[in-house]
């Protein structure tokens, strides 16, 4: 009887725990998205994503759009650019992103572009790294709305102040990018506060519906 008592008592606990663990993950990216607390810091990251030959993809033309607008609020003094190329590109999405901000009236000086990248983790270790070495630690990061609650955890977690600034034009806005981005950013996040500080994380660079997870060396 005993045996059996426990064996429902711990199936019940995982059934518990796998309701409960995604709702919060859902709750928590919905609540950042819907309610983004900004104020003024010491720089305004863009966080990389696609370009097409030094050409921002509408996503990326969509943070920079709003890191243009929160620089011009005065709530920072410096941007930073942050993303890596794929296989085949010419350039980067940092250097991309720079251009843009330059020829759209913002002092080459006022923009840092940091090179590398290809997901949300390795991103966050480069400019953090950037921001020390600078003696600064708060940060406004400019992002998707879903993406949010993610990319401020991981800076969070490398000890540095942020808070986010999410698009207010462009496909992935509340209104244009779906159930499927929330529903992948939810699981992204569940995934990273789970085993992602252990060295598992999910690709940035996949499908809108997919959620895979790679190893880090």
């Amino acid at each position: 009887m005993f045996i059996f008592r426990w064996i429902r008592r711990t199936l019940t606990l995982i059934v518990l725990v796998a309701l409960i663990a995604p709702t919060y993950a859902a709750t928590q990216i919905w609540h950042e998205a819907k309610h983004p607390i900004i104020r003024k810091a010491d720089v305004i990251v863009v966080l990389g994503t696609a370009q097409f030959n030094g050409k921002p993809g509408q996503a990326l033309e969509a943070r920079l759009v709003e890191a243009k607008r929160i620089f011009d609020l005065g709530l920072a003094p410096k941007i930073i650019t942050v993303g890596g190329k794929a296989p085949g590109d010419r350039t980067t999405e940092a250097a991309s992103g720079k251009d843009w901000l330059i020829h759209h009236g913002i002092k080459a000086s006022k923009i840092i572009a940091i090179e590398v990248g290809r997901d949300t983790l390795s991103s966050t270790k480069a400019y953090v790294k950037n921001m020390k070495k600078a003696y600064v630690s708060d940060v406004i990061i400019v992002t998707d709305p879903y993406h949010c609650k993610r990319a401020m955890t991981m800076a969070n977690d490398q000890a540095v102040v942020s808070t986010c600034s999410p698009v207010q034009t462009g496909p992935e806005t509340i209104s244009n990018s779906g159930y499927k981005y929330f529903i992948r950013e939810a699981g992204a996040y569940l995934v990273y506060i789970t085993l992602g500080r252990r060295g598992i994380q999910v690709s940035d660079h996949l499908p809108t519906a997919d959620i895979v997870t790679k190893v880090m060396p």
